[in-house]
């Protein structure tokens, strides 16, 4: 199983890939460096990557899902509500792509601010 960490900060996720398309597009394009930015609890940066939006694109997600948003080349991970969820829920602003999955507590997001600097590096 391909690994990943995500990092910022004294903040370090580790995540699992999924089997998508998406996920290997990623995944050939690290390491990855961006700037954060910040919508309600999620966190979005860019990322190099060409894809398309794959069957399984959902804009309602669980904590601990990584998505790509394709529209906007964008990776977001989302740790709470967003301006336009409904009540507790996780709602992305567009249908995006699971990509990668982590079981480390994303909450620890709450704490990144617009500018910080993010990497993505593999782990395996």
């Amino acid at each position: 199983m391909k690994k990943i960490e995500i990092k910022t900060g004294e903040i370090s996720l580790i995540a699992e890939l999924c089997t998508t398309d998406t996920a290997e597009s990623i995944y050939k394009a690290l390491p990855i460096e961006s700037k954060a930015h910040t919508w309600g609890e999620e966190v979005y940066f860019s990322a190099p990557v060409d894809t398309s939006l794959e069957s399984t694109a959902k804009n309602v997600i669980e904590p601990g899902e990584i998505a790509y948003w394709v529209e906007g080349k964008c990776i977001a991970i989302g740790f709470g509500p967003t301006p336009i969820s409904k009540k507790n829920e996780i709602r992305l602003a567009a249908k995006t792509n699971i990509w990668a999955i982590t079981k480390d507590n994303v909450k620890e997001l709450l704490t990144v601010k617009d500018g910080d600097k993010i990497i993505i590096n593999r782990l395996a």
